[in-house]
This record gives structure tokens, sequence and C-alpha cells, in this order.
């Protein structure tokens, strides 16, 4: 899905904006920083991915902490709620059904 080159945009199948599912998966594994985020995710501009991570957290999907390291800043951090970690098996469902489809989704779209 992250991949250059694969065509997950167009999945009929969407979780929000056009970005929150991809970010939610980003958030899979564990909390991240903005910048971490913005590497998988090449395509997106910062004032996107803060729109999607602000409507993610309005949504109770994403919840935004601050870190601070011995003599540094605080950095935000990312993470998923229990309600976004809830939405990960619907999403896997999603993902198999359209993976099943995705020829005849392609035909549609051509058509």
């Amino acid at each position: 899905m992250f991949d250059p080159v694969c065509p997950s945009g167009l999945s009929p199948i969407r979780v929000g904006d056009k970005w929150a599912g991809m970010i939610i998966r980003c958030l899979e594994e564990g909390p991240r920083r903005f910048s971490e985020l913005r590497v998988p995710l090449r395509g997106i501009t910062a004032k996107v991915l803060t729109q999607s991570l602000r409507a993610l957290q309005r949504d109770g999907l994403v919840i935004r902490n601050s870190h601070a390291a011995p003599g540094h800043a605080p950095a935000p951090v990312y993470e998923l709620t229990a309600l976004g970690r809830s939405i990960l098996e619907p999403m896997n469902a999603a993902c198999a059904w359209a993976a099943d489809h995705w020829d005849d989704l392609l035909d549609a779209r051509e058509s």
C-alpha cells in the first residue's frame, strides 16, 4: 500500500479522508512522530497530514502526546486509541475484499 506504484488510491473503501487509512496503518505498530509518518506517506504534504491527524484526533481514533527526551524540547507523537485499534480488523476485511475484486474495480473505473 505504501509502494509508489501501488494503486491503493483507487480503493473505493475509505476511512475518513484519502490519507486516514494509511495513517492508521502507519500507527498500527506503535506511536510515531510527525516526521516519521511522512516517510512512508511520501505523497502527503505537511498541511494535509496535519489536517488528517487532527480529523483522526477529533474522531477519537488517534491521540497526540508529547514526549521529552533529556535536553530536548517535547516532541509530539501520535498513536492509535483503543477505538482506533478497533478499526484495524474492519480495514483488514475491506483490504481483503478489494484484493479479491481488484480487477473488477479497475475494469469499472476504465469503462
